[in-house]
């Protein structure tokens, strides 16, 4: 067995582990990457990167078919399914080359084609090699969760990761699993002709605010896409074309294919954690706030650290741990800056907390702002007026911005740099945005915000009242 001795060891080469590996090799440290997939991992090949492909398709369909109010006669689209799926591979196939080996390698990166698993605190075997490591760090993702549901090992489904290799457009598509990713693929492949039920065993789209979520369950069902919520799902049944799932309460649902999108959980299996001495959660690696785990060497970054499962996060990760691991420095993770979105069609964006949140962490201190996108006159003129976008605020500072509407993943990030910055809501206000734009909504919403305290307050226009009197 070959012996090597490095710096920096990563266990994995999805969007954290190439994030710390590129910067730590490029600062000076000797970098071993280990990856026995696919390089660029799950968001690259299977997740946001595919999906994100294939909503471009289903939005250029639709919009073929809702021409009639911009003066353009629309035609009846005609869906090559297996073209589509071709766009996907293309677009993945573009991006490639920046997270593949030879690029890193030619950074510098010694990247071994292995999994890796823990023999001892510092050392890690991958195939042929056993690497000792002054620090390591675990990225090695999440994988779909399929649940035990009775009858399900014995029907063909797909998950995020099966679902690109599908050519032929299902004529009905039942989604177990009501959040981000059931919802986006929901919406995509109805636009490309299938039928849709989406079945949720609670509330569809959750984990964001109620309010919002409404914005965009209503323009998915006004689409044609059944949402069927608090259905618990007891038994699936069936075979290839025909497969039904039945729910606890009773309902059925028919369809010709099954998408199991009912969560994610962390890729540990094969690390052998505890001869390192790493002890985990329900959800993953146990780390504190430093990122580091129960083995002081070691970090875990991603979807593996249990927290926030997002791309971005674990590029986050990745910087706090190249401060730490490489400088010695202090850092710590934070996430209340830390900004999602939901890429349906009208799209859902969140950063900090939720107005229930909010309320229950400041109570009647907390204040309100909200602006409608009906409002905006660039979203008036594209037809993009179902919308909201909403600012809890504390002592002049917002604490969390929830945004249902047009292009809501790009307005999210103004809202993500002014909470990490501590900046207050007079600092949007201050902002000039060109007119007509969408992102007028951000500072419209923070003239919401200061409205009633300068047009609905007396002592105000008592001030002004006696200004206008002095002034020659």
């Amino acid at each position: 067995m070959e012996q090597i001795k490095t710096d920096l060891l990563i266990l994995g080469a999805g969007s954290g582990g190439l994030s710390v590996a590129a910067g730590a090799v490029q600062m000076g440290a000797d970098v071993v990457l280990l990856e026995g997939h696919e390089m660029g991992g799950d968001c690259l090949n299977y997740g946001c990167v595919p999906s994100k492909a294939l909503i471009a398709s289903g939005k250029t369909a639709y919009m073929m078919a809702q021409a009639a109010p911009f003066g353009i006669t629309p035609v009846a689209p005609q869906v090559d399914y297996a073209a589509a799926k071709g766009h996907v591979r293309e677009v993945i196939d573009t991006i490639a080359p920046v997270d593949s080996q030879e690029r890193f390698e030619g950074l510098g990166v010694r990247v071994i084609r292995e999994y890796g698993r823990f023999v001892s605190d510092t050392q890690v075997e991958a195939g042929p090699y056993r690497i000792t490591a002054r620090r390591i760090v675990i990225a090695t993702g999440s994988s779909p969760m399929v649940p035990p549901i009775p009858g399900l090992s014995d029907v063909p489904y797909l998950t995020n990761e099966t679902l690109w290799e599908l050519t032929e457009r299902p004529s009905h598509l039942l989604i177990i699993g009501g959040g981000p990713i059931g919802m986006e693929m929901a919406q995509a492949h109805r636009r490309l002709g299938s039928e849709v039920t989406v079945i949720e065993g609670a509330r569809a789209l959750g984990k964001d605010d109620p309010e919002m979520a409404a914005v965009v369950l209503d323009a998915l069902r006004a689409e044609g896409v059944t949402i069927a919520e608090g259905a618990l799902v007891q038994e699936v049944r069936g075979t290839a074309g025909a497969i039904e799932v039945h729910a606890k309460d009773g309902r059925v649902f028919n369809g010709s294919h099954l998408l199991v999108a009912a969560g994610r959980s962390a890729n540990i299996g094969k690390l052998n954690l505890e001869a390192a001495g790493i002890e985990t959660t329900k959800t993953g690696v146990k780390v504190d706030a430093a990122l580091k785990t129960t083995n002081r060497r070691v970090y875990a970054i991603g979807d593996v650290a249990g927290g926030l499962q997002f791309t971005h996060v674990a590029g986050y990760h990745a910087g706090i741990v190249i401060r730490s691991a490489l400088f010695g420095l202090p850092a710590k993770a934070k996430t209340d800056h830390i900004p999602w979105a939901t890429y349906t069609q009208p799209e859902l964006a969140q950063v900090g907390l939720t107005e229930t949140q909010a309320r229950e962490k400041y109570g009647d201190a907390l204040e309100i702002a909200r602006f409608h996108y009906a409002h905006n006159d660039r979203a008036i003129a594209e037809r993009k007026t179902p919308g909201l976008i909403k600012a809890m605020v504390h002592k002049g500072k917002p604490v969390g911005v929830s945004i249902a509407g047009h292009q809501a993943g790009e307005l999210i990030n103004l809202w993500s740099m002014v909470i990490a910055n501590g900046l207050k809501m007079s600092a949007v206000s201050n902002m000039v945005s060109p007119y007509p734009t969408v992102g007028e909504v951000n500072k419209r919403l923070a003239g919401a915000y200061f409205t009633p305290k300068l047009f609905e307050n007396e002592t105000v226009k008592t001030v002004v009242r006696l200004v206008q009197r002095w002034l020659p």
